[in-house]
Parts: C-alpha cells; structure tokens; sequence
C-alpha cells in the first residue's frame, strides 16, 4: 500500500488538477491572466508557447561516490509531522557562461551529486516509520533519481516580457517529471530526492528537483546544494560539514507542552476548491513597493517593520478581501519560522534537518482585520515570530508527539514561508548565480516568498488563488501600492 503523502498535498491535489500522476503537475495549473494584467502580477510565458523535453536515457539512481556508514537514523519529531510528509518542487535556472564553456552541465552536477552524498549520506537512504509511525531512515546508499534532458528552448522563451524570471513556468511537468510506474513520488521506501537537469537551446539548463520535506527544510536542502555547487567548482570538500543530530529535536519524557499552539487546532476542513479553478501566479515586489507598503504604517512601525513583516501583513489583508469571508470568520495566519538561531536550542552549524516551526498569529476575525490598520496587522505578524522561543519549540515538538504527529490546522489557512535567505541565490555550479531559485508552486492557503530580479533585490510572492479572487487579489495589491 502505498504510503500516505503530506495532509495539505492530499486535500489540494485533486482540487488544482485532474492529473493522477505524483508530481509537479499537482500543484501547477497553466491558467493565463487576463491582457490587461496589474503590473506586478507575474504573468505566465505565451499561451502558445511549447517545447518538447527528451530524456537522455533512462533515469538512474545516483549513490554516494564513496563508501558510507550503514546504518539507521531517527528523523526528528519536528521531520516526522504529518504537515511535512511529502514532496516539494524547486527549479533552479542558468543561463550559459562563458566561463562554463565546453562543460556539460549534466555531467558536472551528476559528478558533483556523487560526491555530496558522501557527507549527506543519509539522503541516498530510504525511509520507513517504526513505533508509532516515527520516521527513520535506513541508510543504505541507494541513491536519489537523476533524469538528463534536453529542451527545445531558450532560457528567455521562459521570461514573461516585463516581468522577472519566477514561475509558473511553461512545461513544468516535463522540466520535472515523474519517474513513471516506480513509487518513486511516496513518502516511504523511495528515493528522498529526484533531479532533472535539461538542458537548453541557449547553452543555459534547468535543475529541477523534488525534495522529501521530511529529510530536510529549504535551509537544508541549500545547504546540500551548495555542497554540490562547491565540489562542480573544484572544491575539494564542503566550507561547512553537515550534522545529523535530529535527536536535540525529539520530545521530551513524558512530553508537556506549554502553549496552545492554535496553529494545530482540530479544525474541520473546508471543502476543497473546485477542480480546474486555481490559479497559481508570483506577485513581483521591488524595494519601492516594500517602502511605499511602509509608508502606511505608523511612524515606528514603519522605521521598524522588516520586509517580512509589512509584506506579509498587507497581504494576508489583500488575501482576505479578495476571498470574502463572512466578518465573522476567523481569518489565520501562520508564519513559518526558522529557530536555528536559538541559542539554548544549541543546534549546530551545518544542521541539515527541518528547523522551523509554524506558529499562529494571534486569532482575530475577517471583519476585525480588514477594519483595522495596517500597523493592527503588522503587529500580529510580529507578535507571531517573536513567540518562537527555546520553550516554545520544545513545546511544539511534544505537542506535535503526543497528538500523532498532526498536520497544520487547513481551516482559513494563510500560511507563509519565506526562502529568501536560505541560501538558493548563490547556488553556482560553474555558470553563475541562477537567474531564479526557488519554490516552484504552491497550493491554496500556502505562500512562498523568494529572490526575484536582476540582483535579486525583489521579492516574489507566489499564491494560489480561484480565478475571480486572485483578479481581485490583484486588484487589492495594485490600490495597496498606489497608496
């Protein structure tokens, strides 16, 4: 029987497409935007654009190039949440370099795979759950999925006019696609990661990869890539070693949580959305806009307030306006929040595993927030990532072990994960910086924020929205920035 994926995949992906397959094309629905498009929606590449992808060969299973440990590892109780128990999708997009002439980008990142996986052996593993469904890893060598292709297309074929580099891009289910008929997409007895490198008319390629999210957060799997980057380089070992050391994560005995932790209530989901009427876009934010959002906060706020925080809190309010709930209705906002910086947690340097925790801003009603100022929501997104303590991760690690591991509250659901300083942008394997590297897709409810632009100095936001609210999301964003 094949394994259960994460509980936000299951209850989105027959919504957002008819595919029956495992992969990217759950969460991708190649919808266009109307001509007459708001500025900072990213729009898609032409309707009409195509390509073919042809696979070199048949995908393979890359293992570490050297002998590893065997033996078996526990994931922590932070990994092993049903929230996490499926695959995620980046894309990384390079465009040629003169520097990288001559070499194939297959084959350097195929080599570069091989060696990584000596250090990051456990991701060559498998996974399989023991005792009460806890998450181990089997650390067997086997490898993780590599698919070599190529595309007839050019890196800029991809680039909506106008716009930055994001997604959605055109023909993301053949940029990464399923390994048909192996099980390669579940959770349990599979490989933790399958990679796709094709390459491109203009010298330029796409890695695509899927990611088991329990193995690791973004942060991690930053962490790996760039291990990979610095041996395509010709670096002879990685500038920060990786560590293991899931068990600081695990819950205490017996285990007492200490706060309510409402991000997990036993809410009833809503009704997923109809099949056929999401649509996924990047909203594109420059500095200036970040500032002009500013500019409607109070004058402490407003010297304050992080990117995060002001762009978050103005659109969870535009989000909310456009979906129109009864006032009455709660309106939730979760933030996904990285505590590798906790002192007293005393995570090492190079720790690889999920180190994030999602926490509830405090509960208010869609009336409430829409009613209120700006800086009203500002500070609920801050009161939100200043709870993220030493206490309250341990409480959410024994919260998340007494109740059996529950997924993230669905009902109202915004929640908000920011990748910008995971590390994606200076991910070089020899051709430069990627022109984008990120998140690929997302599904209703989830917002991932990423590096966009020339220098990386705009900030995209992609959301996933039903037809006529993401046009009245657009709508709200454009007033918003007009001030």
């Amino acid at each position: 029987m094949r394994p259960p994926r994460s509980a936000l995949l299951i209850y989105y992906s027959t919504a957002l497409t008819n595919n029956k397959s495992s992969g990217i094309s759950e969460f991708y629905t190649p919808h266009v935007m109307p001509e007459a498009a708001p500025e900072h929606v990213q729009a898609p590449a032409p309707a009409e654009l195509a390509f073919t992808v042809r696979r070199r060969g048949e995908p393979e299973l890359v293992g570490p190039a050297a002998l590893t440990p065997r033996e078996t590892k526990r994931l922590s109780d932070i990994d092993d949440q049903d929230t996490l128990r499926g695959h995620v999708p980046f894309f990384f997009l390079y465009r040629g370099a003169h520097a990288a002439a001559g070499r194939d980008p297959a084959g350097v990142i195929r080599r570069a795979l091989g060696g990584a996986l000596v250090p990051f052996y456990p991701l060559a593993g498998r996974l399989r759950e023991v005792e009460a469904r806890k998450l181990v890893v089997d650390c067997t060598g086997e490898g993780v999925l590599f698919v070599e292709a190529d595309a007839d297309v050019r890196l800029e074929e991809l680039q909506a006019p106008g716009h930055a580099l994001c997604p959605p891009f055109p023909c993301m289910d053949q940029l990464l696609a399923d390994v048909d008929g192996d099980g390669s997409g579940a959770v349990l007895h599979s490989p933790l990661l399958l990679i796709q490198v094709t390459r491109l008319l203009c010298g330029g390629f796409v890695l695509a990869l899927r990611l088991n999210h329990t193995i690791c957060d973004a942060i991690g799997l930053a962490q790996f890539m760039s291990t990979m980057s610095e041996l395509a380089r010709g670096l002879p070992a990685p500038t920060v070693s990786p560590a293991w050391s899931r068990e600081l994560l695990e819950a205490r005995h017996p285990p007492k949580p200490t706060f309510p932790h409402r991000e997990f209530d036993a809410a009833p989901p809503p009704p997923p959305p109809p099949p056929g009427e999401m649509v996924t876009r990047t909203f594109t934010f420059t500095p200036s806009d970040v500032a002009a959002i500013k500019r409607g906060l109070p004058p402490k706020l407003r010297a304050t307030a992080t990117s995060f925080e002001a762009l978050t809190a103005a659109l969870w309010r535009a989000r909310t306006a456009a979906l129109a709930p009864p006032p009455y209705q709660e309106a939730r906002l979760v933030c996904v929040v990285n505590f590798r910086g906790v002192p007293a947690l005393a995570l090492p340097a190079g720790y690889y595993g999920n180190a994030c925790v999602p926490v509830a801003a405090p509960l208010t009603t869609a009336g409430v927030l829409l009613e209120s100022s700006p800086g009203d929501a500002v500070a609920l997104v801050r009161a939100a990532k200043a709870a993220v303590t030493a206490e309250y991760v341990r409480s959410t690690v024994d919260l998340l072990a007494l109740r059996g591991r529950p997924c993230v509250a669905l009902a109202n659901l915004f929640l908000v994960s920011d990748n910008r300083r995971a590390g994606f942008r200076r991910l070089d394997f020899g051709w430069g910086e990627p022109a984008y590297g990120g998140p690929a897709a997302t599904v209703f409810g989830v917002s991932f924020f990423a590096h966009a632009g020339s220098g990386g100095e705009d900030v995209a936001v992609l959301i996933a929205l039903p037809r006529p609210a993401l046009d009245r999301f657009a709508l709200e964003v454009e007033t918003l920035l007009k001030g």
